[in-house]
């Protein structure tokens, strides 16, 4: 009675308080059981915008989930909270106006060739086939795992494209409808990659468990792209959307659709034969495989070509330049006696490809050069260039950077040349000085130029300090011909009375070229032993097998020389089934050290080595061996025209690429497109790659000629056929 008496005194006095404590005791009681038994990492899903950060690229969904053990239930959800607040901030920083992020290796502020690919051990004699599914394949993908999980804590500087004062998407964002009718129908989607981000508590390193790149249930139907420029069609270049009859259909910048084409190109309206083999086609093509308007207009004005029949004829010394191309050559070597073409000079980028004969020319002198086909040249000579199995690439030269590294080409031509180098403060030409090695030439030539234009490239050229070699106008040909040499030392710049153009600031980084403006300053030589361009390679081709002292790893530059011996020499020429007589054009879509292409050197092929922009930059020291190469990101279409190459090489290249292009099968749609019919493909990857993808090249009606597997490593050979649905 007496408690019941005491409990309604409390009642009546105490209740509300009493009750209000009860209440918030109750709470921190349930807070505390919550936080010790609840896992704080719940699913978090974070759009990325960069690939900086993480071991190896993802798609744009990573995801944060929990794990049993882990350590973040001893951080606490503000851990978590942090890592995703950093991921979001990165993600905003990285963005240039809603475009695509600039790559990692490009965009490292002062840093130049840091990374370099692991080594790559020999393969065993066991098989001929023993190489391609060698433990050192696995070896490497985990070398190169962990090389990318390194920490990045260098500040990155990012570029904003401005074009007449407004800024400019970089990814063809302002192109919504740019994307091609006859897409590929899915079955399933393959393109929603996900990965799961765990951290062991024992380990203490994250781990990704990664999707797969290509859906194994997937089913495809394909359709013909329809297109204005049908059967030559060039994704970046060729932008159709939103133009009028009377307006060009290609744009001044590379412009790439948002939804990458998941069409195929058609084949020429009379069909595609396959083309004259090398090195008979350097005198003759077959003219129905480069058939174009434009081009039989050209024609009726240039001697040079001639159509004869059923070909398209080149006659021998005939060229753009009166007295021929041969005479051309000599008469700048005896301009300037240093100019040793197939020694000292053996890189050389010919602008506008404008006269193939010229290329053609060089190479009867061991020199490899490179065509710039220019995306506004409508006679399509670039194509034409490729088709005599000449190396070529289509690019734009208007405001942004070419993709290549700083300090890499031996010498530069321009003939013919009506190039606007003084326009825009000069920016063409200061491009050109970025590309151009130290020490290196600028060949110009051009009939009849203007005072003005004169003046103002003589004023440009000493605001540079460039010395002017020689100077003459050769009687034959009535062509005037300068040759510039680039200095081979940063000295001569600090006794400029104006320092205008201005250094670059020494943070930025000169190698850097993907998507990224042209710039109105000069970089600085490279002073320091280890940056490239120091010192002049050696003559070729001593330079193929000579390691400069700026080469981090060299012993893995070495075996990987000697790996691609080993694969080449037992597996690739005898062993696939390949009529290496057919093979002129090669591209090796993940090139390292240019090993590759060093080992096929003596099979009168060319090969365009390309480094993906996510990769460790090892471009420089390609051209140092007096090999060619470009940047390029993979999930984009590459710069060339359609049935361009005659075997495409991807060693490990769609296991590197997973979880980074939100469209994978998209780039084996690529492939197609650059590949001519009868073109060969060869893939060494892990077999959870090639089973799937094996899949995709039957569907596309190609032949597969070789499949072998072994220690979940494997290789594919396969060969297009003429299919279009």
């Amino acid at each position: 009675m007496a408690l019941a008496r005491f409990g309604r005194q409390v009642k009546r006095q105490h209740g509300v308080c009493v009750k209000m404590t009860a209440v918030a005791i109750l709470g921190l009681c349930f807070i505390f059981v919550w936080s010790m038994f609840s896992s704080p990492s719940t699913s978090v899903y974070v759009q990325r915008e960069s690939f900086d950060d993480i071991a190896e690229p993802v798609a744009s969904g990573t995801r944060v989930s929990k794990s049993k053990g882990s350590e973040l239930e001893k951080h606490g959800s503000n851990d978590l909270k942090k890592k995703v607040e950093s991921t979001l901030k990165k993600k905003d920083e990285k963005k240039v106006n809603g475009s695509l992020p600039l790559p990692a290796h490009e965009h490292k502020s002062g840093k130049k060739n840091e990374k370099h690919v692991p080594n790559r051990k020999k393969d065993n004699d066991k098989s001929q086939l023993s190489g391609d599914v060698s433990k050192e394949n696995q070896e490497n993908q985990k070398q190169e795992e962990s090389q990318d999980e390194e920490p990045k804590n260098e500040t990155e500087e990012e570029e904003e494209v401005v074009v007449d004062d407004k800024e400019e998407g970089l990814d063809g964002e302002g192109e919504e409808k740019g994307e091609m009718e006859g897409e590929a129908d899915l079955g399933e989607s393959v393109d929603q990659e996900t990965e799961e981000v765990v951290e062991s508590e024992n380990e203490g390193k994250k781990r990704k468990i990664k999707g797969p790149v290509f859906d194994p249930k997937a089913h495809y139907s394909w359709k013909l792209c329809t297109t204005r420029s049908k059967h030559n069609y060039m994704p970046c270049i060729d932008v159709e959307s939103g133009f009028t009859r009377l307006q060009s259909y290609r744009h001044r910048e590379r412009t790439c659709p948002k939804v990458p084409p998941m069409c195929l190109v058609p084949l020429p309206h009379d069909g595609y034969d396959s083309p004259v083999r090398w090195p008979e086609s350097k005198l003759k093509i077959l003219y129905k495989n480069v058939a174009h308007p434009k081009l039989a207009a050209y024609m009726k004005n240039h001697n040079w070509l001639i159509k004869s029949e059923e070909y398209l004829m080149f006659p021998q010394n005939q060229s753009e330049f009166r007295g021929g191309v041969v005479h051309y050559l000599e008469s700048i070597e005896e301009m300037v006696p240093d100019i040793e073409w197939g020694k000292n000079i053996r890189v050389v980028l010919d602008i506008g490809c404008s006269d193939s004969g010229f290329v053609a020319s060089l190479l009867d002198k061991d020199v490899l050069a490179l065509s710039l086909g220019l995306k506004d040249d409508l006679v399509d000579l670039a194509q034409v260039s490729l088709e005599r199995g000449f190396a070529a690439v289509v690019s734009p030269f208007a405001r942004r950077r070419l993709p290549f590294p700083s300090g890499v080409f031996d010498a530069i031509h321009c003939g013919q040349c009506t190039m606007p180098w003084h326009f825009h403060e000069g920016k063409l030409l200061l491009e050109i000085n970025r590309i151009l090695r130290p020490g290196g030439y600028f060949i110009l030539s051009t009939k009849h130029d203007s005072i003005e234009a004169e003046e103002a490239m003589s004023s440009l050229t000493s605001s540079i300090c460039w010395n002017i070699l020689a100077h003459k106008t050769d009687d034959v040909s009535d062509i005037g011909v300068k040759i510039y040499q680039k200095p081979e030392s940063n000295d001569i710049y600090a006794l400029r009375r104006r320092k205008n153009p201005p250094l670059c600031k020494e943070h930025e980084n000169p190698d850097a070229a993907w998507y990224v403006p042209m710039k109105t300053c000069l970089h600085a030589i490279p002073s320091a032993i280890e940056q490239h361009g120091t010192e002049w390679p050696e003559l070729w081709p001593k330079r193929l097998e000579t390691y400069p002292d700026w080469l981090n790893n060299k012993e893995k530059a070495v075996d990987d020389t000697k790996h691609w011996e080993n694969i080449v020499d037992k597996s690739y020429l005898t062993g696939m089934g390949i009529d290496w007589s057919t093979i002129r054009n090669v591209m090796d879509m993940k090139a390292i050290y240019g090993g590759f292409a060093a080992a096929l050197l003596q099979q009168k092929v060319w090969v365009m080595n390309v480094v993906p922009i996510h990769a460790p930059d090892t471009l420089p020291f390609i051209f140092e061996r007096g090999l060619v190469g470009v940047y390029h990101d993979w999930c984009e279409p590459f710069g060339t025209y359609p049935r361009s190459y005659d075997l495409l090489h991807a060693d490990h290249f769609f296991s590197r690429l997973k979880n980074r292009c939100k469209h994978p099968v998209s780039i084996v749609v690529e492939m197609d497109r650059i590949l001519r019919p009868g073109g060969w493909v060869i893939v060494r990857d892990k077999v959870e790659i090639l089973d799937p993808l094996e899949a995709i090249l039957r569907s596309l009606h190609w032949e597969i000629r070789m499949t072998y597997s072994q220690n979940k490593e494997g290789i594919i050979c396969a060969q297009k056929t003429t299919w279009r649905p």
